[in-house]
C-alpha cells in the first residue's frame, strides 16, 4: 500500500506550512494597512489558533521570536481592543485570547478615541479661531469625527442584528 496517497503524518506536516504561510500573508496584509508588523504576526496567530487563546511562550515559539517581542506586540494589540491578557485558573502563566466578538471590541475602543478626537479639534479651533486655515481643518476633523462617533452606534446595532439573524 505505499505510495498510495499521503500519510497522515505528512498530510499534517503540510497542513502546519500552509498554516504559516497564512499566518504571514495575513499579517502581511495587516501591516500594509499600517499595522506594526509584529503585532499584525501575534495577531495573525491568534486568529488560526484554535480557540483563539495562546501564552506567550506558545506564540514565540510558533512565530520564531522572543518573549520580548511577543510582549511588545500583545500591549499593541491590547491597546487597539483586539487581545486580552488572563490566567486560567491553576496556572502561573498569562496567556492572550481574542476578544469576542473582537472586530465590534475594536472599534467600540475607537468610537471612544474618535470623540477625544473630536474634543481635541474643538479646543485647537477655540485657540486658532473658526476664521483661520487652522480653524477651518481642525473644524473639519471635529466635524468627521462627531459624523461617525453618531454613525457607528448604528452600525453597531445593525451587525448585532445581522448576528442574531444568523443565529451567531
Amino acid at each position: 500500500m505505499r505510495g498510495e496517497g499521503v500519510s497522515a503524518d505528512t498530510a499534517a506536516a503540510n497542513r502546519e506550512v500552509a498554516k504559516a504561510r497564512f499566518v504571514e500573508k495575513l499579517a502581511i496584509g495587516l501591516a500594509d494597512m499600517g499595522w506594526p508588523r509584529m503585532p499584525a504576526r501575534v495577531f495573525a496567530t491568534l486568529m488560526v489558533s484554535e480557540d483563539g487563546r495562546m501564552s506567550a511562550r506558545g506564540l514565540a515559539d510558533a512565530l520564531s521570536i522572543s518573549p520580548a517581542a511577543v510582549s511588545g506586540a500583545v500591549r499593541y494589540l491590547d491597546q487597539v481592543g483586539l487581545v486580552a491578557k488572563e490566567r486560567m485558573p491553576g496556572q502561573r502563566r498569562d496567556s492572550y485570547r481574542l476578544y469576542d466578538d473582537l472586530w465590534y471590541a475594536s472599534f467600540l475602543k475607537r468610537d471612544r478615541m474618535m470623540k477625544m478626537w473630536s474634543e481635541t479639534a474643538s479646543e485647537g479651533v477655540e485657540l486658532m479661531g473658526s476664521d483661520t486655515p487652522v480653524g477651518r481643518r481642525l473644524a473639519e476633523m471635529g466635524d468627521f469625527f462627531d459624523f461617525f462617533a453618531a454613525e457607528l452606534p448604528v452600525l453597531f446595532d445593525r451587525w448585532h442584528e445581522r448576528r442574531r439573524a444568523a443565529g451567531l
